[in-house]
């Protein structure tokens, strides 16, 4: 009888081992062959989900968001009363996955380095990657400016990549209140 492969939940496990060596290797250093070397799997395999490294790294790029954006992940965050204690436990839950984000980051810009500005904003994954996370941001802060939730990612991606050659001297802690009383005054003036 022949195996029954769920194809999409198998789609999902060759992403999720291909992101520690997209972060180990860089994008432009790994091949498809390593990849597939890497994660265990024939090199036909691999080509058979995704027709090239871009495409696979593209689907890698909305899948995390995906994941990192479901109810399950956010519900982790818990549902503080107040706009300050959301910020709290949203830069507590971060400095958590703070070498994830970091990797994410990396890979992310590698990739775009590679790229002219107008591939760059002219790429779905990008983009439905980037929706994504300012529309959970939205959700989760109960905010409704678009703006202010771009605001708060390139904050915290850039307290992310500041950490990364900075280190402990940028405090998660001191950025967290910061970002409250920031996002505080800014709201009560509108």
């Amino acid at each position: 009888m022949p195996k029954i492969v769920d194809r999409e939940l198998y789609r999902k496990e060759l992403l999720n081992k291909s992101f520690e060596l997209f972060a180990e290797k860089g994008y432009s250093s790994v091949t498809m062959r390593e990849i597939a070397s890497g994660i265990g799997v024939s090199t036909g395999t691999l080509y058979h989900y995704f027709p090239s490294k871009e495409s696979l790294f593209e689907q890698l790029i909305v899948y995390l968001s995906y994941e990192d954006t479901k109810e399950e992940a956010l519900a982790e965050l818990g549902n503080p009363p107040t706009l300050g204690e959301k910020v709290e436990q949203l830069m507590n839950y971060l400095s958590g996955i703070e070498d994830y984000m970091l990797k994410n980051l990396l890979i992310t810009f590698e990739f775009c380095h590679q790229k002219t500005r107008k591939e760059i904003d002219s790429n779905q994954a990008l983009q439905v990657a980037g929706k994504r996370y300012e529309e959970a941001l939205i959700c989760y802060l109960g905010i409704s400016d678009p703006a202010l939730a771009k605001f708060v990612i390139c904050y915290i991606d850039g307290l992310v990549a500041r950490r990364f050659y900075q280190g402990e001297r940028i405090s998660f802690t001191e950025q967290a209140n910061v970002l409250k009383d920031i996002l505080l005054v800014y709201l009560e003036k509108k």
